[in-house]
């Protein structure tokens, strides 16, 4: 086991000068042969021994180079990465202890999945007999050979029985000891995935490195293999990161997560954190299903807010935060399910309903404001009980709770907090 540092990491990728879409790029390049254009920046983590680490975020964030980047499949531009005392900045991938689950599973598809299974295992086996004996290679060599044939005539090395026993124990662990003479394509996808998971777990790594190894899944089998996932990780203890742009799976799976956006980590927390504390409109943004809404209000004094005539008052311990913006407009955030639905008074936000989407255990609203400028851009999302009854085209009036508010700096984006 073992904890993971990133120490000021940035990554850079070179683009040929002709590659480049954009003008200026070109511009700015035509005096080098390559264009760095950057992909991460300013990376500083850590990832505790045995925690369970989320990377989540849109596509394109930077997140699964990140982790290509702690596997050794990438180089660092900047910056250290350590596992527990080890710099692995230039450790080649096969020397780093730790296993990576990819996406598209990478099975090779010429190989029963017992193979799959114990191909890390005797290529570890095969690079420490190398120094060693000449009785371990004819070990090795009469394993090869035999390997083929019947259990039964097979020549069975004191490191093969260990492979044996080590594939089968992780069989059973995922339930995949029926399919262990089945080749890749006799496989279901949730299969698949298993003996991905199920590689990885054989080799008994450091860390696990997973990327979006759900995604390929349908809804029922993505939910039942992040259980899975979970458990397994719990009862093996091995320091994991996991990424997905599935904010879902990162709430459900996460000790912590890390949002990414632009190449950059937004914030670190538990999730419930993240969730009630976000420290920017991003991140408010980006975590919660349907997401934040988001209004402009003008700060009229130093514990009031209005939206066009209709203005809240806050408590008192949000002065000294919000008194420098008081006559400025900053960014007002209300999730989903903190509106309380009523009738259209003069003190509630008038909205239209636009489209209303009953789910059985829950019904959402995408509603309009009525009667302000700009209103047909200010869509708002609210989550309701099953049983309301709502119709399109009905008007309502919208408040929310002074304590169930989120203010934002519309500059920076930051969480102003009370």
């Amino acid at each position: 086991m073992a904890s993971i540092v990133l120490e000021t990491v940035y990554k850079s990728f070179a683009h040929d000068r002709q590659q480049l879409s954009n003008e200026a790029d070109r511009q700015q390049a035509s005096a080098h042969d390559h264009h760095q254009v950057p992909v991460l920046r300013n990376i500083n983590l850590t990832i505790e021994d045995g925690e369970f680490m989320v990377l989540v975020g849109a596509s394109g964030c930077g997140k699964s180079t990140l982790l290509r980047l702690i596997a050794g499949l990438e180089s660092v531009t900047a910056g250290n990465i350590w596992m527990g005392d080890r710099r692995l900045n230039d450790l080649p991938p096969k020397d780093r202890n730790i296993a990576m689950v990819f996406q598209n599973y990478a099975l090779y598809p010429h190989m029963r999945v017992y193979d799959n299974l114990a191909f890390g295992l005797r290529r570890a086996g095969v690079a420490a007999s190398e120094s060693g004996t000449s009785l371990r290679w004819v070990d090795a060599f009469l394993t090869s050979i035999t390997r083929p044939l019947p259990k039964g005539w097979r020549y069975w090395s004191a490191q093969e029985r260990a492979i044996d026993q080590r594939v089968r124990t992780v069989a059973k662990m995922l339930q995949i000891d029926d399919l262990l003479q089945r080749f890749p394509r006799q496989l279901s996808g949730g299969q698949k995935q298993r003996v991905a998971l199920g590689r990885a777990m054989a080799r008994n790594p450091a860390v696990f490195l997973m990327d979006e190894p759900l995604s390929n899944l349908d809804a029922q089998l993505r939910t039942e293999t992040r259980a899975q996932i979970v458990n397994l990780q719990r009862q093996l203890g091995i320091t994991t990161i996991y990424v997905t742009h599935d904010q879902v799976e990162a709430m459900t799976m996460g000790d912590r997560i890390a949002v990414m956006h632009a190449g950059q980590i937004q914030q670190v927390a538990h999730p419930l954190e993240l969730y009630n504390h976000p420290a920017n409109q991003y991140v408010a943004g980006f975590i919660g299903s349907p997401p934040m809404n988001f209004l402009p209000v003008q700060v009229t004094t130093a514990t009031t807010i209005a939206h066009y005539g209709v203005t809240l008052t806050l408590p008192d311990h949000w002065q000294p935060a919000i008194a420098s913006y008081i006559g400025s407009t900053v960014t007002l955030g209300v999730r989903p399910e903190h509106w309380q639905v009523g009738r259209a008074t003069a003190n509630a936000l008038k909205v239209q309903v636009q489209r209303v989407e009953a789910l059985g255990s829950e019904t959402f609203l995408t509603v309009v404001l009525v009667d302000t400028p700009g209103a047909e851009a200010s869509r708002l999302q609210v989550r309701l009980h099953p049983d309301a009854t709502v119709n399109e085209g009905d008007i309502l009036g919208l408040t929310v709770a002074p304590e169930r508010i989120h203010l934002f700096d519309p500059a920076t984006g930051l969480a102003i907090c009370a």
